[in-house]
């Protein structure tokens, strides 16, 4: 009999292909699992869901331990393997510009995903290429209506992951003017979560064999296979787009072969919430991430 295995996103995009292809590309079945998967309702983590014991695994964040060790915690649980490496934000204005470059934005208005890593690493983005985030009128919409309030005609330009860039572009409603993965180095952005008392049963190393499978297939296989196996979980998502966002995070390198979440990337991401100001200390890599040879 299969066993059961429940994975919670925090949010879901094509950004996280080497988790949803778990599902999709049949890896987790193969290892005697029936997966199940859900997100997050709005405003809840899913970590709360890994915590209470509903929840096996969850798409998360190593940053996500900085909050409770800055209260002189221990974080609930341990990240053990990376999604991805790269920032997987785009910036959308509304119309092309190949000559784009970021002072631009000095005085427009710019819906910013305001969720703590996203505008940490979009304040960073700013610093890297010579623009003083406060000269930009960053607009904090949920970001869950950001979409909606853009193509209402909210904001300049908007901050978003794919496949919704890649939406507005074939709604000719805007263009990619810059993707954050072009300015941020690898960081430890995307990670999977789970207890300490998960990590330690079979079923861990059984969800690897899966999920490294299911990283060889979204690096190795064309845009075009992905999207198809994906599709069913992207209910209306044009083929194409899909395939487009998928294309482009490709060639930004956001996924590697090798799940562990290393100790130079754990440190650039924390050198950007550093310099963002949300935490004020270095918390130790032994704390928060677990590595799995």
């Amino acid at each position: 009999m299969s066993e059961p295995i429940s994975i919670q996103f925090t949010r879901f995009s094509a950004f996280y292909s080497p988790l949803i292809a778990t599902i999709a590309g049949g890896f987790l079945e193969a290892e005697g699992f029936a997966p199940q998967h859900s997100v997050a309702p709005a405003g809840t983590s899913a970590i709360e869901g890994v915590v209470n014991g509903t929840v096996h695994v969850c798409q998360s964040a190593p940053s996500q331990g900085f909050g409770p060790l800055e209260k002189g915690q221990m974080p609930p649980a341990m990240h053990f393997a990376q999604i991805n490496e790269m920032d997987g934000f785009f910036l959308t204005g509304r119309a092309a510009d190949p000559a784009f470059t970021w002072p631009k934005l000095a005085g427009k208005k710019v819906l910013v995903d305001h969720g703590g890593q996203p505008l940490a690493m979009f304040k960073y983005a700013c610093h890297r290429r010579g623009l003083d985030y406060k000269t930009i009128q960053a607009v904090d919409v949920p970001s869950g209506q950001m979409d909606a309030a853009f193509r209402k005609g909210e904001g300049d330009y908007i901050h978003q992951q794919g496949p919704a860039p890649q939406q507005l572009e074939k709604d000719g409603i805007g263009k990619i003017v810059a993707a954050m993965g072009d300015i941020i180095p690898p960081v430890a952005f995307s990670s999977l979560m789970a207890t300490r008392e998960f990590l330690q049963t079979p079923k861990t190393q059984a969800f690897m064999r899966a999920y490294r499978r299911s990283l060889r297939f979204v690096i190795e296989s064309s845009p075009e296979e992905i999207a198809d196996a994906e599709s069913g979980f992207f209910p209306g998502m044009p083929l194409d787009v899909l395939e487009a966002a998928i294309a482009r995070y490709q060639q930004l390198g956001t996924w590697r072969l090798d799940p562990g979440i290393t100790r130079e990337q754990y440190e650039t991401a924390m050198d950007i919430f550093l310099y963002a100001g949300v935490f004020k200390e270095r918390f130790p890599y032994d704390d928060v991430v677990v590595h799995f040879a």
